[in-house]
């Protein structure tokens, strides 16, 4: 379950369907992979193709999944619910 989110547009589009703060082309990929995160109940379900998921050498732990291109959706995980869930640009 998605507890909390770092990045306000994310938040709209997983409330709305919506979001100008995120990239249209982006939108329809964001929102599967945000219902996927609110469904998870273990961090095993997050392994889908195309999702690319995995750790990130970060403090505290933190985990990404492939959006496209450099997007990633970054969150931290505990007891169960994402936490603190962004969208970043790598490379």
């Amino acid at each position: 379950m998605i507890e909390s989110f770092r990045h306000k547009g994310l938040k709209e589009l997983f409330e709305t369907g919506r979001s100008s703060k995120v990239a249209a082309k982006l939108q329809k990929r964001v929102i599967v992979r945000l219902d996927a995160l609110e469904a998870a109940a273990a961090l095993s379900e997050l392994s889908q193709p195309g999702f690319d998921f995995h750790a990130l050498h970060r403090k505290p732990q933190h985990y990404t999944i492939h959006v496209n291109g450099p997007s990633c959706i970054t969150f931290e995980w505990q007891d169960g619910n994402a936490l603190r869930v962004d969208l970043e640009q790598y490379h």
